[in-house]
């Protein structure tokens, strides 16, 4: 393709700020498109649209724009966990939620993340991931309205909303698809189609499945299509075309209007997906950073101090292009799926080797990039993503240990590509043994301590701070016992969820535990870097941050025996005394 970059375009009535992102923008796009017949008609559109959201920003977010305008990585709020949860396990409508919003601020929460609240396509949506109107909220949960309330509501609580935007695929319901089924010119290659089964067994030949078992292959049989439709996922979701310029216009077009109701952050689903190259597994490729970069510098024009969250599920070295460079930036934050996924094995092994390295590891990301540190979402553990540093015995282990052949944990297999061990179900407070094992509760808590203490913005997954277990009653629903992983997305169980008031039951001993993690964060303050130590017992993690206080310690024990230590300095979370009790994790400050 042709390196031939656009003419610039002026913006007239935008600030000056706004003409470098521009060129950026331009930089990229005519990277992917300056040989395309509609190019030079589609950049027109597109500033026709990037100027049209810029005027309608409502003035409070344009003020709080202009209040983050030097705090770019305002989001890094210290103290203040993500909290991730779907919008009718939780709160049941979108207005439900918004009279939740005082339990949150009891966790001292900084963003709230509901999962797909999008309009989806009626019966099977894959959990709301097949999106069939942008612009409109699942009829179930509430109106448009009710969404930007919420914003405004968690906005009056000093906490932001961050949405799904399912960028790779819609449902095959959606507008788009219609429309090119029909023959609309505008639509006309929205999505892939595929003329022959030659054509597809092609592509197939590079390509790896993503669900096996359930949705094998990358194609579907559309007959009114004309061919076989590119369908990564279900074959209900049809992955979009972003080759054809007009889709990249659409898709940056919702994000302005989602951002322009209230939306403060976007986590971008399927992020390594979007760009198909024939001969390769059509994941990372560079143009989907070219994507990504544009999206970026447009929203930077239109909504500045909204941030971009990369969901790729993939290797550390494949993750850190997500954060782009300082020069060209793609998202603020991505997923440390790679620690988490360590972090489940070391308790597994009662050993910390393989945390260590990953989290040393990820310390190679840029410093304009943050990472999210997790420890469940409402997605499976893959173990594969690992498969890079971790031999393919000890992810079997782990793999088998969290599907129920282990010695505590109660969780289910799940699928993966051949080859490699089965993702996993589950509830954390499952998956550490349940509370009625009397260890559940310490490996809990032991998780959440590494994942609060480390460098990024930490997340608390829906029902984790009381303690919730699987959703076991997802078998006896028809709409949901085809999807084990509906085991980990349970309903908030608010009558449990009262007894976090006293902390003589469980409940109350994880919220108190929680809050005192992100008091302690918030009367420090930490800067950026992390440095993993080594330690002498295979069982202990121990890692230091720096703070104006002094140095920040996390030594964590992840086995079932008592462990030795010499204490580096005040503890600030946990017991004093130079013994680790089993699963125990303590915080300390030390001098500098």
């Amino acid at each position: 393709m042709a390196q031939v970059p656009p003419q610039t375009h002026a913006l007239s009535g935008l600030p000056a700020s706004a003409h470098a992102q521009w060129q950026t923008a331009c930089d990229a796009l005519a990277r992917l498109y300056s040989d395309h017949p509609d190019y030079s008609a589609a950049m027109a559109e597109l500033e026709r649209r990037v100027i049209s959201a810029r005027l309608v920003r409502p003035r409070a977010l344009i003020e709080l724009d202009t209040s983050r305008q030097h705090v770019p990585d305002w989001y890094l709020k210290p103290g203040r966990p993500a909290y991730c949860t779907y919008i009718d396990r939780f709160g049941k409508t979108l207005a439900g939620t918004s009279q939740h919003l005082d339990y949150l601020k009891e966790l001292n929460i900084g963003i709230f993340h509901p999962l797909p609240l999008l309009k989806p396509r009626a019966g099977n949506s894959d959990g709301g991931f097949a999106v069939a109107d942008y612009r409109q909220t699942d009829p179930r949960l509430g109106g448009f309205d009710d969404l930007k309330q919420l914003a405004a509501d968690l906005r009056d609580r000093d906490m932001s909303l961050v949405l799904d935007m399912v960028l790779n695929h819609t449902a095959k319901e959606h507008d788009w698809a219609q429309k090119q089924l029909s023959g609309d010119p505008a639509f006309q290659d929205f999505y892939i189609v595929l003329k022959s089964q030659s054509d597809v067994d092609e592509w197939e030949a590079s390509l790896q499945d993503v669900f096996p078992d359930t949705a094998p292959g990358s194609f579907t049989y559309v007959p009114e299509a004309g061919g076989f439709v590119w369908t990564t996922f279900y074959p209900f979701q049809w992955d979009l075309n972003y080759a054809n310029p007009r889709v990249f216009i659409e898709m940056v077009d919702v994000l302005f209007y989602l951002a322009n109701a209230g939306v403060e952050g976007f986590r971008l689903d399927s992020t390594a997906y979007l760009w198909k190259r024939q001969g390769t597994i059509s994941r990372n490729l560079p143009e989907t950073h070219d994507i990504l970069r544009a999206f970026r510098a447009l929203l930077s024009i239109v909504a500045p101090s909204v941030f971009l969250l990369a969901e790729a599920i993939e290797s550390l070295e494949a993750v850190l292009p997500f954060f782009g460079t300082p020069q060209n930036p793609e998202c603020d934050l991505a997923y440390n799926n790679g620690v988490m996924t360590a972090l489940w094995g070391a308790l597994a092994d009662q050993k910390t080797d393989i945390l260590q390295s990953v989290i040393a590891k990820t310390t190679t990301k840029p410093a304009h990039g943050q990472w999210l540190n997790y420890v469940r979402c409402h997605d499976d553990i893959i173990w594969l993503a690992l498969a890079d540093s971790v031999p393919m015995a000890r992810l079997q282990g782990w793999a088998d240990f969290y599907a129920g052949k282990g010695a505590y944990a109660k969780g289910l297999s799940f699928q993966a590509p051949e080859g490699f061990p089965a993702s996993g179900c589950g509830m954390a407070a499952s998956l550490c043994g349940g509370l009625d094992d009397p260890q559940a509760l310490d490996r809990l808590k032991l998780l959440y301590g590494v994942t609060y203490g480390l460098d990024g913005v930490p997340l608390l997954y829906m029902g984790d701070e009381i303690g919730l277990e699987n959703f076991e009653a997802f078998r006896d629903d028809p709409a949901l016992r085809d999807e084990i992983r509906w085991l980990h997305r349970p309903d908030m169980d608010w009558e449990l969820a009262e007894r976090r008031r006293n902390t003589d039951t469980p409940q109350g001993q994880i919220f108190d535990f929680l809050k005192t993690l992100s008091q302690s964060l918030n009367a420090l303050t930490l800067a950026p870097g992390i440095s993993v130590m080594a330690h002498a017992c295979p069982s202990v993690l121990w890692f230091e941050r720096p703070s104006a206080q002094g140095r920040f310690v996390c030594v964590a024990n992840f086995s079932d025996a008592r462990v030795a230590i010499t204490p580096p300095g005040r503890v600030i979370v946990g017991a004093e005394g130079k013994v680790l009790p089993p699963y125990a994790v303590h915080w300390y400050i030390a001098e500098a």
